[in-house]
């Protein structure tokens, strides 16, 4: 994500995608930049592509869009038959050219790369930890430090060292990882970050954040990875190991609401078909009545079709994004700040005029978009604007991996909703309750739903006071 998105974007952001292949009759390069491009939508600030025939792993990584660092010339550079790949939206390490991934280091056992989707809690300590022995780091990312850890955990085999990194670690990881002959992906105990296994219709295997990367390439699934699990996949086919114990499951829900793509399965089940039942318990919970129900696009669209097929009220387009908007390095101006969200959406006025509209919303992170979308609508000519949010307020910052706001920013921590629908100027604000997410996602457990609730996973409890003193520490490197 670039700094234009952040200004103009109320959105919880992803820190990245991840991409793994071990494929001796295909262009792994050619095969991860595509993958890679089917992820793009969990972080567009850089991307990188990591290979390796055996011998000497060759990368290529770069500030920008997938289509914008990769060429056919530096593709053809990128020779092998094993890979990874990385999309990225920074949380910890600034959106800077050496924070990029996949990170590559020589050990006596050959080159090794890692690409990590998460963020590790206890990083700081780990971080000291490795700088007393000597150990230099040249990034403020939190992913170089387990690389570092994994290079220098000893052990027999790569499983070995992957375990004693993943007893070390604390908080959200999904890892691709490279050696020589093989590559590995690991998913954390708690099972915050989804990680995925697939085959190739013509041998070989692949790994990847979601399934929506494996239609592209013409893969096809064959399971997720479980929390606490590493998989190896070589010239031998596959082979699945527990890494560590599985805690209690904690699958971040965002996933659901509004990460993953909507043509990926999560737990099972097609995104899309989720995110409908959320809007489905919404229209349950928070009747309107109106005429017309409209989505934020576009990730408001299946919790908007939910809605209108639970309520009877009629589905209708009302507002048009453009998604272009924000891909750019260049700054918009502060005139252009103060009319942001009429860069990035514009209303149908024929569809909106006289109309009564409940406008659905996946969620209100710092609430910088609702009023100027709700004032549009009116502008436009509706007659009522009634905002429904796809999930409970968020009050809580989170600090596994994906960009929340602090909670100062975080607008449903600072007032109540009754203030919120003032604010923004909504006829009736209402939000999808916790218990009614869970009854929707089928779950009476299972989920992360700490930016609801202020409860987080780990077993090892850490005061919230001391998370942000760990926000500040992520703030220092600029992000």
């Amino acid at each position: 994500m670039f700094p234009g998105d952040r200004i103009l974007e109320d959105k919880a952001h992803e820190e990245c995608g991840v991409f793994g292949i071990f494929a001796p009759e295909v262009d792994v390069a050619r095969y991860s930049f595509f993958a890679l491009y089917a992820l793009q939508h969990r972080g567009q600030e850089a991307a990188g592509i990591v290979t390796c025939d055996g011998h000497v792993a060759h990368v290529h990584k770069g500030m920008g869009l997938v289509s914008h660092v990769f060429d056919e010339d530096n593709l053809r550079y990128l020779k092998g038959h094993l890979g990874i790949g990385h999309t990225r939206y920074s949380t910890t390490g600034a959106p800077k050219l050496r924070n990029t991934q996949p990170y590559v280091i020589e050990t006596l056992d050959g080159p090794v790369a890692i690409g990590h989707n998460g963020n590790l809690i206890n990083a700081p300590q780990l971080r000291r930890e490795l700088l007393e022995r000597g150990v230099g780091l040249s990034t403020s990312s939190d992913s170089e430090v387990i690389i570092h850890f994994l290079a220098g955990a000893g052990g027999s085999d790569w499983i070995t060292r992957i375990r004693i990194v993943m007893a070390k670690a604390e908080g959200a990881y999904a890892l691709v990882i490279l050696t020589r002959d093989a590559i590995y992906g690991v998913r954390d105990p708690w099972g915050l970050r989804p990680l995925v296994l697939g085959k190739l219709p013509g041998g070989g295997h692949v790994l990847a954040s979601e399934s929506c990367a494996f239609s592209t390439i013409g893969a096809q699934m064959i399971q997720e990875i479980q929390p606490g699990e590493i998989v190896r996949i070589g010239a031998d086919g596959y082979e699945i190991v527990q890494g560590a114990p599985p805690q209690q499951l904690a699958f971040c829900t965002f996933e659901q609401i509004y990460f993953s793509r909507p043509d990926s399965l999560l737990n099972g089940r097609l995104v899309h078909q989720t995110r409908q039942k959320l809007g489905k318990q919404l229209a349950k919970e928070a009747p309107a009545a109106a005429d017309i129900v409209v989505p934020v696009p576009d990730s408001g669209t299946p919790h908007a079709i939910g809605y209108a097929q639970k309520s009877g009220i009629p589905y209708s387009e009302g507002l048009i994004k453009s998604r272009y908007i924000g891909r750019t390095f260049i700054q918009p101006s502060d005139e252009l700040r103060k009319v942001g969200v009429a860069m990035k959406f514009n209303p149908l006025p024929e569809n909106l005029k006289g109309k009564r509209v409940v406008l659905v919303d996946d969620s209100i992170v710092r609430g910088n978009t609702s009023g100027p979308l709700v004032k549009m609508l009116r502008d436009a000519g509706a007659k009522e604007v009634h905002v429904r949010v796809a999930c409970p307020p968020i009050r809580f910052p989170c600090f596994m991996g994906v960009d929340m706001a602090s909670q100062l920013e975080l607008i449903a921590a600072n007032m109540s909703v009754e203030e919120i629908c003032e604010h923004i100027g909504a006829d009736s604000l209402a939000y999808l309750s916790v218990a009614g997410m869970m009854k929707a996602l089928k779950a009476e457990g299972g989920y992360c739903n700490a930016c609801f609730t202020g409860e987080y996973p780990f077993t090892t409890q850490i005061p919230l006071i001391e998370l942000q003193e760990k926000e500040k520490f992520v703030n220092v490197w600029g992000n």
